[in-house]
């Protein structure tokens, strides 16, 4: 803080804002470069089919992973299969609240099956699975 006197002999103070302004800017650069890599995802390779729907962005929806070793996330969060009903109850089973299955091609169809019956056991009855588009030769350009 600085202390000047104006022209009639008065006690001006004024704030350098300077450094906060330049420790905001690389706090937003920080931000700007780390973001896009927390919304990346996991490594998951997606089966393939020839039409697939978008994951809606302005909606609050959650995401199942089955990894192809067989691991659950939810979100960001490791589950073991005890946890799965504790987690839906909690963080899924709302009205405006969409689960989205993803699982790697690579994993066991029984493995996919059990899931998908855990989750609706724990009361979740409405559960769309994700996919990637096929690269068809129609497809191309």
């Amino acid at each position: 803080m600085q202390a000047a006197s104006d022209e009639d002999g008065g006690v001006v103070s004024e704030i350098n804002v300077t450094p906060f302004v330049d420790v905001m800017l690389v706090l937003l650069v920080i931000f700007m470069i780390t973001t896009p890599m927390m919304q990346s995802g996991l490594d998951v390779s997606l089966p393939q089919t020839e039409t697939v729907d978008v994951l809606p962005e302005d909606s609050d929806h959650v995401v199942l992973t089955i990894r192809a070793d067989g691991t659950l996330l939810l979100d960001e969060d490791t589950l073991g299969d005890g946890d799965i009903a504790a987690f839906m109850r909690e963080r899924v089973v709302t009205p405006d609240r969409l689960l989205f299955l993803r699982a790697d091609a690579n994993v066991p169809y029984g493995r996919v099956v059990r899931v998908m019956g855990m989750v609706r056991a724990a009361g979740v009855h409405k559960m769309h699975v994700m996919a990637e588009e096929e690269d068809t030769p129609e497809a191309r350009p």
